[in-house]
């Protein structure tokens, strides 16, 4: 196998992006730095990227992972348990997430270890809808719906949010329904609108909804048909 189609299957790189990261010597094989992404690679090759053991995987995994309230999407972190801790050994560390979710947010999260999908599925230019359900401090004010589809000028930016649909369900709770994903972008939506978040759950990701019978912690494989549509929409 190419070292560059290694690379993008087993990361979150795109190919061009494992071209870039080889002419920068993130890469090594068996201790030597490769530049060129035409190197053919077998297993056990050891193969590094920026210091961390790539594992050969047999095949490409996705999941479907309800998350509770304070837990991460990162590998390590001191303050709070990982998504990763819940899966076990053979699959935790060959996992990434496709899209992250912060610790105080629930809900639906995607993990596979297939580069390619993810970045289908978390790239700007693809326009992957996200739905999630807001729980707000304050009453929805009438106006909220129209602001959103205008887009709205977070603070610290300069362009404003691209186009997003509002269900308003009842006074305190809405359905909102984002095609990008910015920094804490929900909360600082509803920052600019004068009201603040105090409950965020993400129930939707392109047309695949979380399944309702997985409690919060538990997780279960994706189908062929579900794993198809979320790049083919």
């Amino acid at each position: 196998m190419r070292l560059d189609k290694f690379i993008a299957e087993n990361t979150e790189l795109t190919r061009s992006q494992a071209t870039k990261a080889l002419r920068s010597g993130l890469i090594s094989v068996n201790g030597t730095i490769q530049k060129s992404g035409a190197t053919q690679v077998t297993e056990p090759d050891q193969i590094m990227f920026d210091d961390e053991l790539l594992p050969w995987v047999e095949e490409n995994l996705y999941f479907m992972f309800h998350k509770p309230v304070d837990v991460v999407c990162d590998h390590d972190d001191a303050n709070y348990p990982s998504v990763y801790q819940f899966f076990a050994p053979p699959y935790a560390q060959k996992l990434h997430t496709a899209g992250r979710l912060d610790a105080d947010t629930t809900g639906l999260v995607l993990l596979t270890n297939d580069g390619q999908w993810s970045h289908r599925i978390t790239s700007p230019k693809h326009h992957c809808e996200k739905t999630y359900l807001v729980t707000l401090a304050d009453p929805v004010e009438s106006y909220y719906q129209q602001r959103c589809l205008e887009g709205i000028l977070l603070r610290g930016e300069k362009q404003p949010t691209k186009p997003a649909k509002l269900e308003v369900l009842d006074d305190y709770n809405v359905n909102l329904t984002l095609s990008e994903g910015r920094y804490h972008q929900v909360k600082r939506m509803f920052a600019a609108l004068g009201n603040k978040v105090v409950g965020l759950h993400r129930w939707k990701i392109g047309n695949l909804v979380l399944d309702e019978e997985l409690a919060e912690g538990e997780y279960r494989p994706l189908s062929p048909q579900e794993i198809e549509d979320l790049v083919h929409e």
